[in-house]
């Protein structure tokens, strides 16, 4: 089925707005329209088995034995509707629209009901009664032809990412935050099996999945079909977590009618109500949404990060409020399987970023300290940029973080980038912020997909072979390259001694000073030493205190008055007297300097050859000195381009300034 057959039965669907025009909002459409779909397919599904489960239902209407399990054996699926009634007698009785279609609904098992629970299907179904327009709803959708073997599985999802987009576009909700683009998947889903594609193969292969954020189930569905596309006899087990409801119900129905258990899609938070607690997966992938704050969960996140530590997920740190993406990422964390002694076992993760996460955070912060906790476990093993203008809700850069705490002897200490941004080809027609996307080969366009499958598999040669036309795109690092020191530089205070205009106006505004009761004698007695000015602090205090005690006043004692004179009639002065701290010199804070120093080089060695040169007299405080991680991925990848040259510059705005002329001269013809 092509993209043009999605786009028709979407719209298809979708033309059920013109009906609800004028009694629903448009951004009420899609309560309306997403049930439906919903229960059309499910209606579509179950129609080859339909009167067998019907019958079988009847039999046991009045036993005592719950005919659960048979009416499952008879519909071929983990769900059932124990009715005789279909969407279309429904329609044909418009008096009883309202009381059919709740019997048809409440005769549903409880897995398939749950998820009509989900878009609070019954009060729809009050709504459009009330407003006469059940019944043409209902006949709407009975000729949608939403059968298995014209819509398969595959692209039923398709269907449904279109009808959320729209929906999201109506209620200005951020599509992305529930799908990531199909092409996307499909890129992420081979970058994180390629490895294991010979174990895949093995008979009797099962694998578990985790998806954090499944949104409509689009990686998991990805995920099954490579696998099984990989193995045929392999099993695979998905499992979810959502918190958008509709998202939620979409992704439970598709992977219901899949085969897969609905019970593993869990509603709810994955930080404050983990749904997969104490469970462990192979493969986990995300697309958490970008940016988002953590605010809601504050309590509960900051609880078990200070009360479980490293026995919790998030004890590594916990990033800005702002954006809970690194959270996301230590969830994902914790559920790896452990690496047993003979090396099998553990979990590879694959997550969908901005570029905030690889810099965001300065040397001690919460997003430094989880990016140090993964490279010093050295389980990140690479990162991919991709293109801008990808995703449906952001034209922003994006990158695959792909993590495993099983790395290939090869691999181990090693960080992979992987720049393939240049890695697209042009939407024919841009959806939200999408005008980009990844060819897969079909359609004439190129297969991204695969080259950078194949790039990312081969990156050790590729970034080891200078020859190769691709060894620009692929940089290898060990880990402690991304770490540095943040070094406090600091720089003698030096200070002269005066008595100005603007010495008097600081004593009169000193708050230490005006509290003394012999504030104003001081005041006084310095007037007297208008315009003197000394060298160094003994001279000056012998000077002030013999002023005092001329004026008949006495001079206040104690380091309060002492530090608060310091500052009235001490001026910085690169030429002046350093000033001491118990024989120490005393660092100035206004010339403090940061440095970031290479992680593993030496900072006196450093603090030498950098700053001695410039500033010989400045010292490193050590007990402020913080290790920090960061990958500056950009930096790393950037091409200098010379500016170009005047010549060329000059004649191009002389060839403007006469185009402008002669269209000037054009008018006033």
């Amino acid at each position: 089925m092509n993209s043009s057959k999605h786009t028709e039965l979407a719209n298809n669907a979708w033309s059920v707005a013109e009906l609800l025009r004028g009694d629903y909002k448009q951004s009420d459409y899609g309560k309306v329209i997403l049930p439906f779909t919903v229960l059309r397919r499910l209606e579509c599904v179950l129609e080859p088995t339909r009167e067998k489960v019907a019958d079988i239902a009847e039999q046991y209407k009045d036993g005592d034995i719950d005919p659960d399990r048979f009416l499952r054996r008879a519909s071929g699926h983990s769900f059932y509707n124990r009715s005789n009634l279909t969407l279309k007698k429904i329609a044909a009785d418009p008096q009883n629209a309202a009381k059919n279609l709740a019997v048809y609904v409440g005769a549903f098992s409880d897995n398939a009901r749950g998820v009509l629970d989900r878009f609070e299907f019954a009060q729809q179904i009050k709504r459009l009664d009330s407003a006469g327009l059940l019944y043409q709803v209902i006949g709407q959708f009975t000729d949608l032809d939403l059968r298995p073997e014209v819509v398969p599985n595959h692209n039923m999802g398709y269907i449904f990412e279109e009808l959320i987009r729209r929906f999201a576009e109506q209620s200005n909700e951020t599509a992305g935050e529930h799908f990531t683009p199909r092409e996307v998947i499909q890129l992420m889903v081979r970058l994180l099996v390629a490895p294991d594609g010979d174990a895949l193969q093995l008979p009797g292969a099962v694998r578990t999945v985790l998806d954090p954020a499944c949104g409509t189930g689009g990686m998991l569905s990805a995920m099954d079909d490579l696998i099984t596309e990989l193995n045929p006899d392999a099993t695979v087990e998905v499992f979810g977590q959502e918190l958008n409801p509709e998202s939620w119900a979409i992704c439970r129905s598709d992977l219901m009618i899949k085969g897969q258990d609905p019970e593993n899609i869990r509603f709810g938070n994955s930080f404050s109500d983990d749904g997969h607690a104490r469970k462990t997966f192979d493969y986990m992938l995300a697309n958490p949404p970008f940016g988002v704050e953590w605010k809601k969960v504050k309590e509960e996140v900051e609880a078990e990060h200070k009360q479980l530590g490293d026995a919790g997920r998030f004890g590594a740190g916990l990033p800005r409020i702002n954006d809970g993406s690194l959270l996301f990422l230590q969830h994902m964390i914790s559920k790896m399987k452990p690496v047993d002694v003979d090396g099998g076992g553990g979990s590879r993760l694959a997550i969908v970023f901005n570029g905030s996460p690889l810099f965001t955070g300065a040397a001690g912060s919460g997003e430094s300290e989880i990016r140090r906790w993964i490279l010093e476990n050295d389980w990140l093993e690479g990162i991919v940029a991709l293109p801008d203008q990808l995703f449906y809700n952001t034209g922003i850069s994006t990158y695959f973080w792909i993590l495993t705490n099983r790395k290939s002897p090869d691999h181990k200490g090693k960080v992979v980038l992987l720049d393939a941004r240049d890695q697209w080809c042009k939407m024919p027609k841009s959806l939200g912020d999408k005008r980009k996307r990844l060819g897969d080969g079909t359609n004439g366009t190129p297969n991204h997909i695969a080259d950078v499958t194949r790039l990312y598999g081969q990156a050790l040669e590729v970034s080891r072979d200078e020859n190769h036309p691709l060894h620009g795109k692929v940089k290898v690092f060990r880990n402690e390259d991304f770490g540095y020191q943040r070094i406090t530089v600091e720089r003698p205070l030096k200070l002269r001694f005066e008595v100005t205009e603007e010495t008097l106006a600081a004593l009169e505004a000193s708050k230490p000073i005006q509290k003394l009761s012999q504030a104003s004698a001081l005041a006084d007695a310095f007037k007297s030493l208008m315009g003197a000015s000394w060298g160094t602090k003994q001279e000056a205090w012998l000077a002030l205190k013999d002023a005092v005690v001329q004026a008949g006043g006495t001079w206040p004692t104690g380091a309060p008055f002492n530090k608060a004179l310091r500052e009235v009639v001490g001026v910085r002065d690169p030429e002046g007297e350093v000033q001491l701290v118990k024989g120490e010199p005393e660092p100035d804070g206004e010339l403090r300097d940061y440095e970031n120093v290479p992680l593993g080089e030496d900072v006196e060695e450093y603090l030498t050859r950098e700053v001695h040169p410039h500033v010989p007299d400045a010292w490193i405080d050590h007990s402020k000195t913080k290790i920090g991680y960061e990958i500056p991925f950009t930096r790393h990848f950037y091409v200098y381009e010379p500016p170009r040259p005047l010549a060329e510059i000059d004649s191009e705005l002389k060839a403007l300034e006469a185009d402008i002329q002669g269209l000037l001269g054009e008018v006033t013809e």
